[in-house]
């Protein structure tokens, strides 16, 4: 008899008897889709990308506690300029919560409170009527450059302590107010560590760092600078050859631009002769960055902020009234701002930065107008010699774009 099969089946391998290997058949070959380029973002994209997911108000209002008690002690007992420099201090080491050394974030807020504390004592001391200012701010800032490219938490620290040491250029004095000024800063960061232990419940961890914070830190920098030291000896000893050859990334070539830049920043900031002339240096570190386009970036975020808060500042200045306690809320409020956009946008951060440094000096009696306009053309000049000695990496990154083009030409 013969068997009947049905259209499947005819197509169909047979099936395997219970004694019979199975064949494997190769599945078939499905050709690959062709991979989608993603869109590099425009270089330009900070300007305008704001990361509202990284809003976060817990830790602004812990931070922001410290600022108030330091303005609002010192209005109370009618020493406004002591707490503003105390809260100055509670300012800057609030901003270490969000750096980690040794996975603790207390530890990056113990460093900053003895490093801007000793920073504020020498620039105090050295003041900026002489050439001694250059050299020791180009040298804290070739540190920090360094840094830069080892560890996040301690290079924060080193930027806090360049920052504090320009700032206190401006008030230079005798050893004991120095003393004082440099006391203050470290209460007021003091108080803002026992705020944010309290608050994010790290008391037993302060203590803890409080026992180990010397051994934590030598151990941790040795460990961080180990690693390149021998390579960093050699490039400083074949420096004037290999200088030219340096990549814009490398760390020694950032570090030795970033004291170029502060270096002559500092000169002008020293020729001007003007109190309020640290913001030239202070901007041109803070915007000076390994890669050209993150300091055109930061640039001009920080010019377009500084702009913005300076004119909202001085409308709001020249049609308003304001007391002592309402200098000081208005201090805290933008204080508070600061702290919680800091890592949604650099430019809507240094709008709220500057509201505060002028609410801040105003408490001093200093007109608030005089000094939004102050801040406002030194940050540009910062900014613009921050480009300036920049360009060379523009020069290098037009050459190499050239001489790529030629070779996938050729």
């Amino acid at each position: 008899m013969s068997r009947i099969h049905s259209p499947v089946a005819a197509d169909a391998p047979d099936l395997p008897s219970p004694q019979t290997t199975p064949t494997v058949y190769p599945a078939p070959t499905v050709p690959a889709l062709a991979a989608i380029p993603a869109t590099p973002p425009h270089f330009l994209a900070d300007l305008y990308t704001f990361q509202w997911t990284e809003l976060n108000l817990r830790l602004p209002l812990i931070s922001v506690s410290a600022v108030a008690l330091c303005l609002f002690t010192g209005v109370a007992v009618g020493h406004p300029a002591g707490g503003l420099i105390a809260g100055g201090g509670a300012f800057t080491v609030g901003f270490g919560a969000n750096q980690r050394i040794s996975d603790s974030r207390l530890l990056p807020m113990l460093a900053a409170i003895f490093a801007c504390a000793s920073a504020t004592l020498a620039g105090t001391l050295v003041g900026h009527h002489g050439y001694e200012l250059v050299l020791a701010a180009s040298a804290s800032a070739f540190l920090y450059g360094v840094l830069t490219a080892q560890n996040t938490g301690l290079s924060w620290v080193g930027q806090q302590a360049s920052v504090a040491l320009l700032i206190a250029s401006a008030f230079p004095s005798s050893p004991r107010p120095a003393f004082v000024r440099a006391g203050l800063i470290a209460a007021g960061g003091a108080a803002q560590l026992l705020f944010t232990s309290v608050g994010l419940r790290l008391l037993p961890e302060l203590q803890k760092n409080l026992v180990t914070f010397p051994r934590t830190v030598y151990t941790t920098l040795a460990n961080t600078l180990q690693v390149r030291r021998r390579d960093l000896l050699h490039r400083l000893h074949d420096l004037p050859e290999a200088l030219p050859g340096l990549s814009p990334g490398d760390a020694l070539t950032y570090s030795l631009r970033l004291a170029l830049t502060v270096g002559l920043a500092a000169e002008i900031y020293h020729r001007l002769g003007i109190q309020s002339g640290y913001w030239i240096p202070m901007t041109a570190l803070l915007v000076q960055k390994p890669a050209l386009f993150e300091t055109f970036n930061r640039a001009a975020a920080r010019i377009l902020g500084t702009l913005a808060g300076a004119w909202l500042c001085t409308l709001l200045l020249a049609h308003v009234t304001f007391t002592l306690p309402v200098l000081a809320a208005a201090a805290t409020l933008s204080a508070f701002l600061a702290f919680a956009t800091n890592a949604v946008n650099y430019a809507l951060f240094t709008v709220f930065l500057t509201s505060y440094i002028v609410f801040l000096l105003s408490l001093n009696q200093i007109p608030g107008p005089v000094i939004a306009h102050r801040r406002a053309w030194c940050t540009i000049l910062g900014g613009l010699i921050a480009l300036t000695i920049h360009l060379d990496a523009f020069h290098r990154y037009r050459r190499h774009a050239t001489l790529t083009a030629t070779d996938l030409s050729s």
